[in-house]
């Protein structure tokens, strides 16, 4: 009878020691998901930007900063050449569009600016009601030394009040990289820009 209850006894002690180690795998099971979990979510929340604007929380994606610079070199030029080309009949809107262009340029279009400058073209267009804006097809970006080179094709439209001419531009420059700002938010300067060809195509009666 004792012999009985001892190995009852043993055979009890069997159980709680399997139950508790089954207890121990599955505490360890839950802790190791769930440090999984957290790691996966600290990973994903490394690429998420929050923004407040006005009281409403924006997220946004952050990227690898090299991989996203030929796109904002083919942005930046872009820019300039949108500012430094659109220009309307008004001496304030032709002085805002040149000064933005300005910010994100060295010296080669600002001395591009004086010469237009020097030879009356401003005035004309303001005294003759002429509007001219540009259009950018495409930004060619040589990533493969640095200062990077760039191409920029466009083409242009003059709008007189009796005809529209139409022109292609096509331009080069060197982008080197500079603190960014909000006049210049992709951080570049452009350096030695020229026109390399900027024909009229042809005039359209209005």
């Amino acid at each position: 009878m004792a012999f009985r209850s001892l190995k009852n006894i043993d055979s009890a002690f069997h159980q709680v020691k399997t139950i508790a180690l089954l207890f121990m795998v599955l505490c360890l099971s839950v802790a190791g998901y769930a440090l999984y979990v957290s790691h996966q979510t600290a990973q994903a929340a490394q690429g998420k930007v929050y923004l407040l604007d006005q009281g409403n929380l924006l997220l946004a994606v952050s990227h690898n900063v090299k991989e996203n610079r030929p796109v904002e070199a083919q942005d930046h030029v872009k820019r300039f050449h949108e500012f430094f080309f659109t220009l309307d009949p008004d001496s304030k809107a032709i002085e805002y569009n040149i000064k933005q262009a300005l910010a994100l340029a060295d010296q080669s279009a600002k001395e591009a600016y004086d010469n237009l400058k020097e030879s009356n073209y401003y005035n004309q267009l303001i005294q003759a009601n002429i509007s001219q804006n540009i259009i950018v097809d495409s930004v060619a970006i040589d990533g493969s030394k640095y200062p990077y080179l760039a191409k920029c094709y466009a083409h242009q439209q003059v709008i007189r009040t009796s005809s529209i001419t139409y022109r292609t531009l096509l331009s080069e420059c060197s982008l080197r990289d500079v603190s960014r700002s909000t006049s210049n938010p992709h951080g570049f300067i452009i350096e030695r820009w020229r026109v390399v060809s900027n024909p009229d195509v042809r005039t359209e009666r209005r």
